[in-house]
C-alpha cells in the first residue's frame, strides 16, 4: 500500500486524535487539545485512562474563576466530591473555604481550585504514580487554560504528583517553589489539620495561618 493510500485511511473529518484520548494512558495529550474546560470535563468524565474510572460517579475536575490568579490543586477526591463533582466540597472543602475567606480571598473570584487526579480511588487512598501519570495531563491543560500565576499545593502528593518529590511537607510548606514560570507553595491539607486542630505557636494551623498571608500579601503584590 503507498503512503498516500495510508494516510488516506485516517483523513476523515470526522475523526480527531483526541477523541482517542481516554482509551489509553500511553497516547499523549498534546498542549493546546482542549480550547475550553467544558470540554476537557466531558472527556474527563468518558476517561479510561487509568483504573479509577470505573467506579466513578463524576469525575471532579474543577471549580472557581477560569482566569483566577491563584490555582489550589488537591490530591484526589473524594466521597462528597464524587457524589457532586466538585472538588473539596466535604469537610476539608469547608476549612478551605474559611482559611481563604481569613484573607479576603473568594472561591469564585480570586482562585481556581483541581486535583491531581479527577476521579476518587478506592477507600479514599492516595492515587498511585500510575494514575497520576495517566490524570496529570489533564491538569496540565487546566494550567494552560486558567494561567494562575501562583499554585498552591495542598498536600505531599499534590507536590509529588505535579512537581516532583521536594522533601517532607514540614521543611517544604510555606516556601515558593519556582516551577514552569509560575510560583508554587506546598500548603497543608485541610484534612490535616481537622487531625491537628492545636492553634498553638508552631502547630499546624498557626503555620497556615502564616502561609496563606505570604500568599495574600504575593497576590495583592502580582495583581498591583
Amino acid at each position: 500500500m503507498s503512503s498516500e493510500n495510508q494516510l488516506s485511511l485516517f483523513d476523515n473529518s470526522n475523526f480527531q486524535q483526541k477523541d482517542l484520548i481516554p482509551t489509553d494512558a500511553k497516547i499523549p495529550i498534546p498542549s493546546g487539545t482542549y480550547p475550553s474546560m467544558t470540554e476537557l470535563a466531558q472527556h474527563c468524565n468518558d476517561c479510561h485512562r487509568c483504573g479509577l474510572g470505573e467506579n466513578r460517579t463524576h469525575a471532579v475536575v474543577g471549580r472557581g474563576n477560569l482566569k483566577a490568579l491563584i490555582m489550589i490543586v488537591g490530591e484526589a477526591p473524594g466521597q462528597n466530591e464524587d457524589e457532586t463533582g466538585l472538588p473539596f466540597v466535604g469537610r476539608s472543602g469547608q476549612l478551605l473555604e474559611k482559611i481563604l475567606a481569613s484573607v479576603e480571598l473568594d472561591t469564585e473570584k480570586d482562585v481556581y481550585i483541581s486535583n491531581i487526579n479527577k476521579c476518587r480511588p478506592p477507600n479514599n487512598r492516595a492515587p498511585s504514580t500510575k494514575e497520576m501519570a495517566a490524570c496529570k495531563p489533564y491538569l496540565f491543560e487546566q494550567l494552560r487554560i486558567v494561567d494562575p500565576k501562583i499554585i498552591l499545593l495542598t498536600g505531599a502528593t499534590a507536590v509529588k504528583g505535579l512537581i516532583g518529590d521536594k522533601g517532607a511537607m514540614g521543611t517544604i510548606r510555606g516556601k515558593w517553589i519556582e516551577w514552569e514560570g509560575r510560583l508554587c507553595m506546598p500548603i497543608f491539607h485541610p484534612s490535616y489539620l481537622l487531625r491537628n486542630p492545636s492553634r498553638e505557636v508552631g502547630a499546624p494551623k498557626w503555620l497556615m495561618w502564616q502561609d496563606i498571608q505570604a500568599v495574600r500579601a504575593k497576590f495583592d503584590e502580582i495583581r498591583h
